[in-house]
């Protein structure tokens, strides 16, 4: 997340999407491996090697070429879709915070126009800020907001854990600015 500070009474977290790093590398992993099942099952069928570092001629089509065509269909189709989510950046959004309206606003994007999501709040309908922190094999540190009559509703950026020193940070400073308690530390 991105700090954004643009007036005093306005806070402003911007929240990556799926346009990180990792997306993309894992597009890139499954692109290569469903073109080489792909052109293996179909050098398999046309007995012409579509791949020079490897002899998939030696493949009977059915079962193996067919199985192996059937993988880099579904592997295409998986490429495709994180295209896509890439393209449109699933997940992106801001949280604002804003004195001067004395509203809260929670943004994520969605798969489509139609498919946002916008939450607002009034500041006074703000109970509290907690963090939550698990660590061992599946960590996890994240930030929410408790609002009256809505429960926790999350602050924090979906993937991999924030750092705690920029959990602890953030969260002392909305707890601070909307004036609310801040619990789990």
């Amino acid at each position: 997340m991105v700090t954004t500070k643009s007036q005093s009474n306005v806070l402003r977290y911007d929240i990556v999407g799926s346009r990180r790093f990792s997306n993309y590398g894992f597009a890139v992993i499954v692109a290569i491996g469903a073109l080489g099942f792909l052109l293996a099952g179909l050098s398999s069928f046309l007995k012409i090697n579509l791949l020079p570092f490897t002899e998939p001629l030696s493949l009977n089509f059915v079962p193996q070429g067919l199985a192996l065509s059937f993988y880099g269909i579904a592997g295409t189709l998986l490429e495709i879709y994180l295209l896509y989510v890439i393209a449109v950046d699933y997940g992106s959004g801001y949280n604002e915070f804003d004195r001067n309206s004395g509203k809260v606003t929670i943004f994520r994007r969605g798969r489509s126009q139609s498919k946002n999501i916008e939450l607002t709040y009034k500041i006074a309908d703000v109970q509290a800020v907690r963090v939550e922190i698990r660590e061992g094999l599946n960590p996890k540190r994240a930030l929410y907001l408790r609002v009256k009559g809505k429960g926790d509703l999350p602050l924090s950026e979906v993937g991999q854990p924030i750092a705690l020193n920029v959990l602890e940070d953030r969260a002392a400073e909305i707890a601070k600015f909307l004036a609310v308690p801040l619990e789990g530390l």
